[in-house]
């Protein structure tokens, strides 16, 4: 299988593409040139910009499963955000997503096999306080999810979303940096007490592609140490 990776050179999206590396062909994504040369294969493109440039290579590689992982966080008041922020972030988490899954789709038809994996984040399901245009941006994807794996169904392509909570990675280190909280404060309302690692994400991915989990689609899993539960 020829799995294409977005957001591949750091964080989550490099826990995913070396898990997947086991399975299948990786084709990273992402815009530091200098970390994507760690991958035998790469394609350089900043989704709020170019995302054009990855759509032809989604289409001249043949993807088969694409994990559309790349995304970007703004924290603050709604009121305080520029055109620019509010057009960047749904640029990246939503809009791009939409146009990679178009673009690998008619593959995925013509072979009747196909995985698309969506991460998105617990905060599309519950809702972040000043992180507005991050939360609905990924709560579309879960929107977009259930859609998709309607209409693709009968091609033998399976859509699903991951939530994860809060990620032991420099995006989650960084957003309790523009937070109001401090690290001490969050985990006391994590039910495990801790922040998952990019491994259990990349994990959950493997398995999501598998002929074991052909019949897990138009699903928005949680993967948050008991985050979205309660406290």
């Amino acid at each position: 299988m020829n799995i294409l990776v977005t957001g591949a050179t750091k964080g989550i999206g490099h826990a995913i593409a070396q898990e997947l590396s086991s399975v299948g062909t990786v084709f990273a994504s992402g815009r530091d040139l200098n970390v994507l040369k760690s991958y035998e294969n790469y394609c350089v493109c900043d989704l709020a910009k170019d995302v054009e440039v990855l759509e032809k290579y989604i289409k001249e590689k043949k993807i088969d499963v694409l994990v559309n992982n790349a995304g970007e966080y703004v924290y603050g008041e709604i009121d305080k955000m520029t055109h620019d922020q509010i057009g960047h972030v749904f640029e990246v988490d939503l809009i791009a997503p939409v146009k990679l899954i178009s673009s690998a789709v008619l593959n995925m038809k013509e072979k009747k096999w196909g995985r698309i994996i969506n991460i998105g984040s617990i905060s599309g399901v519950m809702g972040e306080a000043n992180a507005s245009l991050y939360s609905s941006a990924k709560s579309g994807l879960i929107g977009l999810t259930k859609a998709l794996a309607l209409e693709l169904a009968e091609f033998n392509i399976t859509v699903n979303t991951i939530n994860p909570g809060w990620v032991d990675t420099d995006l989650g280190n960084n957003s309790i940096e523009q937070s109001e909280f401090s690290k001490d404060e969050i985990l006391e309302i994590i039910p495990q007490r801790r922040f998952v690692k990019p491994y259990e994400v990349a994990r959950l991915c493997k398995y999501l592609i598998s002929d074991d989990a052909k019949g897990i689609t138009g699903q928005s899993i949680n993967l948050c140490a008991g985050l979205s539960v309660g406290i």
